[in-house]
């Protein structure tokens, strides 16, 4: 073991080390192992545990343990959505991570499976002044008292339930209207078949990672009608709202991407041909 330790790193020498009572006592080996074994997962079953702390600063800390079939299953799903989106993603190893947690949530809280959570269906509440989310101006807040800007706020209206509401001058709410949803029923399956996925110039991602984003947007008093709708994953949906990036329907129906000037010079318009390869 020694010899071997400057040779390899401690991960790959405590694999050695956990093999050298094969080696000196094979008749016992086995029944150790799994005596070892037992005990390690014993003991990450029962240390279990996931944190959420908010620092103050707009982030949110997580920290937890997970036992290693939980960890297998975690990594299985997030893998698939750590690949960099294309050539110009600038995000880290880590922040893909972060991005591919949020959209596997996401993901959840838009199937039929999870359970309901005060009579509806799990869902974020943000509450914000029409006219300021009209003007991209207004600051959200979460049913949990903390604050989102105006870009986060115009993202997650795009694709969202709106219940409009009266309100008194001491906030006593008047009237409560009915939801409306945007991008849905015939008009989210009319855009899955034009669009296939995200729309964005070489992403892959498959419909049901997608969201339907307003070209222009609903606040504005844009449609909600196809030729003013794009399929958009999560990642591409916030460089989308960031202003850098502008999408628009071309002549054939179809969407296409006109990119800042940094990432080509002519700003020629980009279409995503991954979805549309036979």
């Amino acid at each position: 073991m020694i010899s071997r330790a400057a040779e390899f790193e401690p991960n790959t020498l405590r694999r050695y080390g956990e093999g050298i009572l094969a080696y000196v006592a094979p008749e016992l080996a086995e029944a150790t192992d799994a005596e070892a074994l037992e005990r390690m997962e014993a003991r990450a079953r029962q240390t279990r545990a996931f944190h959420l702390t908010r620092h103050g600063d707009g982030r949110v800390r997580l920290t937890g343990w997970l036992d290693e079939d939980g960890a297998a299953t975690v990594n299985a799903a997030l893998d698939p959505l750590c690949a960099p989106r294309h050539d110009v993603d600038v995000r880290t190893p880590a922040q893909r991570r972060a991005d591919a947690l949020v959209e596997i949530c996401d993901l959840a809280m838009r199937t039929e499976d999870l359970p309901e959570n005060g009579g509806e269906r799990p869902h974020v509440v943000v509450t914000v002044s029409f006219d300021m989310l009209r003007l991209a101006l207004g600051v959200g807040t979460l049913d949990t008292g903390e604050r989102l800007s105006p870009e986060q706020v115009r993202r997650l209206a795009c694709d969202a339930k709106i219940i409009p509401a009266i309100l008194g001058g001491d906030g006593q709410i008047l009237d409560l209207g009915r939801t409306r949803r945007l991008i849905s029923g015939p008009l989210r399956r009319a855009l899955e078949l034009r669009d296939k996925g995200c729309a964005f110039p070489g992403c892959d991602r498959p419909p049901r990672w997608c969201h339907g984003h307003h070209i222009r947007s609903w606040a504005d008093g844009g449609p909600t009608t196809l030729d003013n709708s794009v399929m958009l994953c999560g990642y591409h949906h916030r460089l989308i709202h960031r202003g850098h990036w502008t999408v628009r329907i071309a002549a054939d129906g179809m969407p296409e991407f006109i990119p800042p000037a940094y990432v080509d010079l002519e700003r020629r318009p980009r279409r995503n041909t991954y979805h549309h390869r036979e």
